[in-house]
């Protein structure tokens, strides 16, 4: 973050910046993340420069500490910042690079506000949430929002703002008044409004609702805030007599009345809010028509369309341990979309709890035991991904195992390359008390440990054995890359290459694992280039 003397020059950057605000209401988990998203896409295929802020009203100062069940995935930035899933989002879609600082969270601003009170800096004078934190916030939205994201020098046209949380809830109140207090000084034409709300329909009546709504816009407006556009999530296309009730109702022009009904897949989002003109509607209200053209959307329409026509479809087995959540594996699950599509096939993940793979669970739980391996072996790729702690691991490694006795393409990300590290020093090279560091830190075979990851005591024997650590970091002691000689396609990376996953560009591993397992299964598989080609691991990262 700024420091207190940048704050009026990066104000003063920012002022040709205008301001996007998404907030939700009714419901959490209404999309706002992806209306977020669609709208940077289409402002972007407008010739605007886009960049984008989420805010999380939580104390937490980053999601790095917090349960993927609690909260889902937490999203690296390549500065390191550990930071919501939303902002992975963003940056698929907007093809971005975020840092830490387009994550605000009430911890980071209420630390902020501490620390400069603590140096003093507000001069002994009481400190309040109106206005020093109210005024942190601001100045750090202003701040953020002027720093390139694109890899361009100027700052962006448009900042697109997600609100955290749902509109009326405690723990926003301070950044909704902040947020009002920027509209107010920031004027009209640099300011607009996009509310998120849900039109539902009751099964009995078979009634588009419009009150859900009608409410939500009303605690929005009597908290100072007046919304330019609605976007109202529903199951099925809005009926013309419920926009011109919800604009009559809520004060909004009726053609700015925005549906995001169900679709396919999300690209088709972007598409939906451009037919509706969501872009004429920001533009007029922002005053940005000499800076902006039409949409030139025809490369993502074609990337969204294409998804629908896809006939073939690919089994993935992620065998992980927080199955029950999957948004704990979203960037993994889009890496899977990005590298299936261009290989001209659809992903049809099957989630495992890696628990159920075990040896106690065909005792305590057999259904769920013969069904989890039965899912397995009728799976043409098997993808073990990161996590934390030793629930489970039993079961990875008997998936690592089938995996490698059975030519079966793996993948195992972070604890998923540690896993045929673990397997491989237990069955192959006999070493059956080998263990992590992380999970067993008394086992004389300590064969993963916390630095450098892979014991360099061990390598030369898993080497001798045939896993091959073909990567590594520029001290040549942190093993980064391991590969299975005499496999079709059997591969551990340390890091992460989901994050860096886009649309148009899948992460190469990925590739690599969807292409072996389109040949293990015996179905045609496009990759970039229009054909088949015969699979060499080690060149998936090159």
């Amino acid at each position: 973050m700024a420091e207190p003397g940048e704050d009026a020059a990066a104000a003063a950057a920012a002022a040709s910046t205008k301001y996007v605000l998404i907030t939700g209401g009714v419901v959490s988990g209404l999309g706002k993340g992806v209306t977020a998203s669609s709208v940077g896409v289409v402002l972007k295929a407008c010739g605007l420069r886009v960049t984008c802020i989420k805010i999380d009203p939580y104390l937490n100062t980053d999601a790095g500490t917090m349960s993927p069940f609690e909260h889902g995935e937490v999203f690296v930035l390549d500065d390191g910042g550990e930071v919501d899933l939303d902002l992975g989002n963003y940056e698929r879609f907007l093809d971005v690079t975020l840092t830490r600082d387009n994550n605000i969270t009430t911890g980071k601003i209420y630390q902020s506000v501490i620390e400069k009170e603590r140096k003093g800096d507000y001069l002994g004078k009481t400190v309040q949430v109106v206005p020093h934190v109210t005024d942190e916030i601001k100045q750090w939205i202003q701040s953020v929002s002027s720093v390139p994201v694109d890899g361009q020098t100027r700052p962006a046209d448009v900042c697109v703002i997600e609100l955290g949380g749902t509109v009326g809830d405690i723990e926003s109140m301070p950044f909704i008044e902040a947020l009002r207090q920027l509209s107010f000084s920031l004027g009209k034409d640099n300011f607009c409004l996009i509310h998120v709300s849900l039109v539902p329909v009751l099964g009995v009546v078979g009634e588009q609702k419009t009150k859900p709504t009608q409410h939500s816009v009303r605690e929005l407006r009597a908290l100072g805030l007046t919304p330019d556009l609605l976007a109202c999530r529903s199951a099925q296309p809005l009926i013309g007599s419920v926009k011109e009730k919800l604009s009559q109702f809520c004060h909004v022009p009726v053609e700015n009345i925005l549906n995001i009904h169900d679709v396919p897949n999300l690209w088709h989002v972007p598409l939906i809010l451009r037919n509706q003109k969501v872009h004429e509607a920001i533009i007029k209200q922002l005053n940005l028509g000499r800076s902006a053209g039409p949409p030139e959307l025809r490369d993502w329409t074609q990337m969204a369309e294409s998804y629908d026509d896809l006939k073939n479809s690919v089994k993935i087995a992620l065998v992980g341990k927080y199955t029950n959540l999957t948004d704990s594996y979203l960037s993994v699950v889009k890496a899977l979309l990005h590298a299936s599509v261009a290989c001209s096939l659809k992903p049809s993940i099957q989630w495992i709890a890696a628990s159920d793979l075990e040896d106690a669970t065909a005792t305590s739980a057999p259904d769920a035991h013969a069904k989890a391996w039965e899912t397995l072996k009728g799976s043409s790729c098997i993808l073990i991904p990161g996590g934390f702690g030793d629930r489970g691991i039993s079961g990875m490694i008997l998936a690592a195992k089938y995996a490698r006795e059975n030519k079966v393409p793996y993948l195992g990300i972070c604890l998923g390359m540690q896993i045929s590290v673990i397997e491989m020093s237990r069955n192959v090279l006999g070493l059956k008390d080998a263990d992590s560091e992380e999970f067993n830190s008394e086992t004389p075979s300590r064969v993963v440990m916390y630095m450098p990851e892979v014991n360099p005591s061990f390598v030369a024997m898993l080497e001798n054995a045939g896993l091959h650590f073909v990567g590594c970091d520029e001290s040549g002691k942190r093993m980064e890359v391991v590969e299975l000689q005499d496999h079709p396609f059997y591969i551990g990376v340390q890091f992460h290459p989901e994050f860096k996953s886009r649309p148009r560009r899948p992460s190469p591993p990925f590739t690599g694992l969807i292409l072996a397992a389109a040949e293990y299964m015996g179905t045609p598989a496009n990759n970039s280039n229009g054909h088949m080609e015969v699979i060499d691991p080690f060149l998936v990262f090159c």
